[in-house]
């Protein structure tokens, strides 16, 4: 199975941080690293978290344009949760429906105790595959 790693310009520079921002395997299946609400520097733009999940979702946007792909195309989120509740369930939800109206991913939330940076409050993972948009 042969696959390319992808870091945008567009997006913050990752690798200092340990991983990459995409993995596109074999052509059609395309691996989407956590997005956060991240600016140029990799820094946290915001520490409301429904603008957080605002942001971390653009740039799964922003991600998924650079594999030549959109949120039509991809399968699966994993949403990461900072001391989840209902109320963030609810903001969670709405951004979804903005996004895939009537037909969302697959998804699986997790509540954590913490993430990656400190200010961190909600981070999103995702699988596509090319040209599956209908």
């Amino acid at each position: 199975m042969t696959h390319a790693i992808i870091n945008p310009e567009s997006l913050h520079n990752p690798v200092g941080f340990g991983y990459s921002h995409i993995a596109r395997a074999s052509g059609d299946l395309v691996f989407i690293a956590g997005q956060y609400a991240s600016d140029g520097d990799g820094h946290v733009t915001s520490g409301d978290f429904a603008e957080q999940v605002r942001q971390s979702f653009a740039n799964l946007g922003t991600a998924l344009a650079a594999a030549g792909l959109d949120y039509g195309d991809v399968v699966q989120i994993r949403t990461h949760i900072v001391d989840h509740d209902i109320a963030k369930l609810g903001i969670i939800a709405q951004a979804v429906q903005d996004i895939w109206h009537d037909v969302p991913p697959t998804q699986t939330l997790t509540g954590v105790a913490a993430l990656a940076l400190p200010d961190m409050l909600f981070e999103v993972d995702a699988v596509a595959v090319a040209g599956s948009a209908g």
